[in-house]
């Protein structure tokens, strides 16, 4: 590992109002801490939320999350929130509900698409160091690349208006316990099934899982390492992300949520049939109990963590001073300019919003992650300079709601 956290020093006299546990704890666990040790553990619920900032989102929170939880819509909760200086989190509900086990700050989920704001993350930072360049075509590095797509740049990928296809990526799990398969071998045989572009590079946004398959490879070829080490040793470890990974690690796996996808939605019969034997493993009440696995394709979606981790790297974007040595304000600030339009959404380069911003003017950006058992947002504001992410474990939920009880709260 070549960086650190890039910590600062804060007003200890600052932090020190306090609020009573029971208006704002979970249940479970909470913190609100300086994020200059990486390795420190939750604190109880006993202890006090110290933090005046953050103490009316974290209510506002609390609220919903209880009255979601309550209707298992999802069956537990993990919700972090950011505001420089300080990090809360905590969860409420149940990560297992056949074992009663409890959903808490350090429970691990699997990120889906969230994971795209890391491997954007991890662009941004070799562009940084001189390493990529944004502008330049993609089949410089990608060799694979379709022929018919010479004029697709990295930023053209970042903000999904290279005009690539976005097939269907339902059966791109596997087995916790079965191999991955190789970045490069899995995503050329991809491309080579999608070869047409859709669109002219540059022109409207279409989003493209496949096109952050891509910048996996563009990653590899311009750091020299494969995507998943770049990612763990520059990105993961410099901001103490140290329960979160690619796969579920033996400290990891005990702490695993279980997924759980409504029985009888009419989507149920389909994922049954496109996804591995066995992962629509049992009935619970209303539910299907999903078994653990793993996402193929790592750029796309195949982060695995908590959301205390997951708070971390948000930090990063809602305070980038405070992480110097991971990415700079101005690579941060350049994420979260708009780059393409879409249909429905503005495009920075990783994050994304609707266009009729449903939130009394507040500007935010965000990125959801969603597949079979799980649903997750990260959500930043840059004027409150607040981020939110919120992780819990069924096929959907209210999660507008949720945040718009966070903003509410009068941050």
């Amino acid at each position: 590992m070549t960086m650190t956290s890039g910590a600062r020093e804060l007003d200890a006299a600052s932090l020190r109002r306090t609020h009573p546990p029971e208006t704002l704890g979970f249940g479970s666990t909470a913190e609100v801490q300086p994020l200059e040790d990486p390795s420190r553990r939750q604190r109880e619920l006993t202890e006090p939320i110290e933090n005046e900032h953050i103490a009316p989102a974290v209510r506002g929170c609390r609220v919903v999350a209880a009255e979601l939880c309550e209707k298992r819509r999802p069956p537990g909760l993990s919700i972090a929130l950011a505001k420089p200086g300080a990090i809360w989190s905590g969860g409420l509900g149940l990560a297992d509900i056949e074992a009663a086990t409890a959903a808490d700050a350090d429970t691990v989920y699997l990120w889906f698409s969230m994971t795209k704001l890391v491997t954007a993350t991890a662009v941004m930072q070799l562009v940084e160091r001189g390493k990529l360049d944004l502008d330049s075509p993609v089949r410089h590095l990608v060799p694979e690349f379709p022929k018919n797509g010479a004029r697709v740049t990295t930023r053209h990928l970042l903000s999904h208006s290279a005009g690539l296809a976005n097939p269907i990526p339902i059966g791109w799990i596997r087995p916790a316990d079965a191999p991955a398969e190789p970045l490069d071998l899995f995503t050329a045989r991809l491309l080579k099934k999608h070869q047409r572009l859709r669109a002219r590079p540059g022109g409207r946004a279409s989003y493209s899982n496949l096109g952050f398959l891509v910048l996996g490879e563009v990653i590899q070829a311009a750091s020299g390492i494969p995507y998943c080490d770049y990612v763990r040793e520059q990105v993961l470890e410099p901001l103490g992300m140290t329960s979160t990974d690619f796969a579920y690690r033996k400290d990891m796996a005990p702490r695993a949520a279980t997924g759980y996808h409504p029985r009888f939605d009419i989507s149920a019969p389909l994922l049954r049939v496109m996804t591995p034997t066995g992962t629509f493993d049992h009935h619970v009440g209303r539910f299907w109990a999903l078994s653990r696995f793993c996402v193929e394709g790592a750029p796309y979606g195949g982060l695995i963590g908590s959301v205390a981790d997951a708070a971390r790297f948000l930090d990063l974007h809602v305070d980038p001073a405070a992480h110097p040595r991971v990415l700079s304000k101005e690579a941060v600030a350049a994420m979260q300019q708009t780059t393409a339009h879409g249909r429905r959404l503005d495009v920075g380069l990783g994050w994304f919003r609707r266009h009729r911003d449903p939130e009394n003017g507040s500007r935010y950006w965000e990125h959801l992650g969603g597949g079979g058992g799980f649903f997750n947002v990260m959500r930043i504001y840059p004027e409150r300079r607040l981020g939110l992410v919120a992780m819990g474990n069924a096929t959907s939920w209210d999660h507008l709601k949720l945040l718009r009880a966070a903003t509410q709260g009068g941050v």
